[in-house]
């Protein structure tokens, strides 16, 4: 058993950007300052400063016309706790004010879900610092040097690395921003130049040269920057190939308060599980996290304190579960069920295909949280 206080999301009871949430299909994207929102230019969306976290709303209308979310809340891998909470506290306050439709999403730098990272086309650039260091969301910058390492084809990810030849390989694209806009080792068809086009016509505004740099035939300019070029190592690809066994392995756990203290308990320890075991006045955590994900389910009649307290109570199972600390939590209203959690489930029924959700009996004990293999 673990607990949380229901009263976390009530730091912040209203924004005035939730004013501007979702008022018409599209993306937003907000930087966490200082415990407040601020909203990101859209010429610099898919930027993100590894000491901050963000806050990303996409506005979608389905074919009658009505307005579906997804919110995401992002951390940096350098973002401070204050920061990171915050973040949480607020996306539940924007789902709240957005009458909880929206599909929420925790993402963590280099780990984000293929929802997100498909919002931005050229791709994914971490930059280093944040809001305490001073680093602002500007554009047209003349002033700057930086190196940029391009990794991934399908998810393209650009990192902020030291600006040394130490930081280079034979295997990846890199940028070397010194204004100017240089691609050593890649093309302006590749993924490299993809994210080189990008700085230079939205960070600087069409207002740089870019040059693409084979390796072996690098300019003066960079020798300048870099010193004499030494040789370089080969690429160390990461194995990313996830253990297809662990895919369908998954727990059903209740979130209840029904008790005064806000509880964890076991519903079921095997899937598929039966649709009717989702009580609407219930929250629920649904555990593959085996697989990388946890996902929580918010019955459309649990109160207040459950619906705040049941991301907080999905960090703290995360930590005792001793899961990564990247693995994704994805929040879903009943009814706003995405196919990644209906497989969990004997012959899921949408709510147009059925009467009620039934009732289920489900001894009240409370589990004894342990890691799977």
């Amino acid at each position: 058993m673990f607990s949380a206080s229901p009263t976390a999301g009530d730091i912040m009871v209203f924004h005035p950007e939730f004013e501007r949430a979702g008022k018409e299909a599209g993306l937003q994207v907000w930087r966490v300052e200082n415990l407040d929102l601020a909203p990101v230019p859209e010429s610099l969306y898919g930027r993100f400063y590894t000491g901050d976290a963000y806050l990303v709303l996409s506005s979608t209308s389905n074919r009658r016309g009505d307005l579906q979310y997804d919110l995401h809340y992002w951390q940096g891998s350098e973002c401070s706790q204050d920061e990171s909470s915050a973040a949480a506290i607020l996306a539940v306050q924007m789902d709240d004010f957005l009458q909880g439709a929206p599909v929420q999403y925790r993402e963590v730098q280099g780990h984000e879900s293929g929802t997100f990272s498909g919002y931005f086309k050229t791709g994914l650039t971490y930059m280093k610092g944040g809001v305490a260091s001073g680093f602002n969301h500007v554009t047209n910058e003349v002033e700057v040097q930086r190196l940029l390492q391009v990794k991934g084809r399908r998810v393209v990810r650009a990192t902020e690395v030291p600006v040394s030849w130490g930081s280079f390989n034979q295997g990846d694209s890199f940028i070397l921003d010194l204004g100017q806009v240089r691609t050593p080792g890649g093309q302006v068809r590749t993924p490299g130049g993809r994210v080189s086009k990008s700085i230079r016509d939205n960070e600087r505004c069409g207002r740089a040269n870019l040059q693409v740099v084979d390796e072996g035939a690098e300019p003066d300019g960079m020798i300048e920057v870099l010193g004499d070029k030494p040789d370089l190592p080969e690429s160390h690809s990461e194995d990313t190939q996830t253990d297809a066994s662990n895919r369908k392995v998954a727990k059903l756990y209740k979130v209840s308060n029904a008790g005064g203290d806000m509880e964890v308990t076991l519903v079921s320890e095997q899937n598929p599980f039966p649709q009717h075991a989702l009580e609407s006045s219930e929250c629920f955590i649904l555990d593959n996290g085996t697989n990388g994900r946890i996902f929580v389910w918010k019955g459309k009649d649990a109160n207040g304190a459950e619906r705040q307290a049941v991301l907080q109570n999905s960090e703290k199972f995360i930590q005792q579960m001793e899961y990564p600390p990247y693995t994704q939590v994805q929040v879903l209203p009943q009814s706003g069920e995405t196919p990644l959690f209906k497989q969990f489930f004997r012959n899921w029924r949408d709510a147009e295909d059925t009467v009620g959700m039934g009732t289920a009996y489900i001894a009240n004990k409370v589990a004894k949280i342990e890691k799977v293999g």
